[in-house]
């Protein structure tokens, strides 16, 4: 579904929303929380940007890490993705796509508490689905997809929030395995009522 960007009610006919969380040049390319090797799942989110740019029931969005300079989240991870910087910038390969969806931008690890998201949220009456992906996996994407199934189950509104296993990633380093990484979010994710999509 093609909208013009930040314009909420040309989402207001969306069945289904697909929401990129994070995939930025401070996560991926650039900066102290760069982490280059979660290009490998670019190719399989250009494929499902690109299905949901053609279809008219979907929405697309995209949630981008954008922090003042004295963020409290920086106690915890340090500096990162500071407004008006590069690394708040969604990474090229995907920039297409934002033109032609909406952003919010968040100063937590938690898209619930994007600007103006559960605002929006709320406006959508029709609904059904929500499939996430990006990255990093077992922090803003798992806290942002249990995040809106909490969310939901407390409205009580049949909104499935699903993820897909073969588009979300994290860093790699000595103590952090990133493929283990990624099984145990999506296992927590899973067990907190978050449907993974795996392809068959």
């Amino acid at each position: 579904m093609k909208t013009n960007n930040n314009d909420i009610e040309k989402l207001m006919e969306a069945r289904e929303l697909l929401i990129t969380i994070d995939m930025i040049n401070g996560f991926v390319k650039e900066g102290r929380l760069a982490a280059p090797s979660i290009m490998r799942v670019v190719p399989r989110q250009i494929e499902l940007l690109e299905e949901a740019s053609k279809d008219d029931k979907t929405g697309i969005v995209f949630v981008r890490d954008s922090h003042p300079i004295d963020a409290v989240e920086f106690k915890t991870y340090g500096p990162h993705c500071i407004k008006g910087t590069k690394e708040t910038e969604v990474i090229d390969e995907l920039k297409k796509y934002e033109d032609i969806g909406l952003t919010y931008f968040k100063n937590s690890t938690n898209l619930m508490y994007a600007t103006f998201f559960f605002e929006d949220l709320i406006k959508l009456y029709k609904l059904e689905r929500i499939r996430l992906m990006g990255c990093l996996s077992e922090v803003c994407v798992e806290n942002g997809a249990i995040g809106l199934r909490t969310f939901f189950d407390a409205i009580n509104k049949d909104v499935e929030v699903c993820v897909h296993e073969d588009a979300i990633d994290t860093f790699d380093a000595p103590l952090h395995n990133a493929d283990l990484r990624n099984k145990e979010a999506l296992n927590k994710m899973e067990a907190n009522g978050v449907k993974v999509l795996r392809r068959k």
